[in-house]
């Protein structure tokens, strides 16, 4: 029987530039950073939380992909085509000025009042469509 998962993956273009994304702007910590031979093993996860599931920062290539599969999946990180992540939060909107304030500017949506709460959209610098989400009533007059 499957208890919870442990990681899930991300693909970047670069996993120190990833890793100071989220680490240094959105203010994740850095969970594992390992290397095997040429390999690197580099994952992120919320703070304070030792047992929860990790993000790992993959790159396309080698010891996974071929080379024409490795550039079909840059190009369609990029495009932001690939998977995204969704996080909570207990403010949204404190979350949206601090991440103005690290230098954050891709949004994709300002926080907007929703029927399930608040949410907002970004990319990381790489495409990747990140949504935060803050659960919870909102004001009578949600928009859309």
């Amino acid at each position: 029987m499957i208890t919870r998962l442990n990681v899930a993956s991300i693909y970047v273009l670069d996993k120190d530039e990833a890793l100071d994304f989220y680490v240094n702007k959105l203010g994740l910590e850095k969970g594992n950073d390992v290397k095997q031979g040429s390999y690197r093993w580099l994952t992120v996860r919320v703070p304070g939380v030792a047992d929860g599931t990790e993000i790992s920062l993959e790159q396309p290539g080698a010891p996974l992909h071929d080379d024409a599969t490795a550039a079909q999946i840059r190009e369609l990180i990029t495009k932001g085509a690939m998977s995204g992540l969704v996080f909570v939060v207990d403010d949204v909107r404190g979350l949206y000025d601090k991440l103005r304030s690290r230098g954050v500017t891709d949004f994709t949506q300002e926080p907007t009042d929703h029927f399930y709460g608040t949410d907002m959209g970004l990319r990381d610098p790489f495409g990747n469509a990140i949504r935060i989400l803050q659960q919870g009533k909102v004001p009578a007059k949600a928009t859309a």
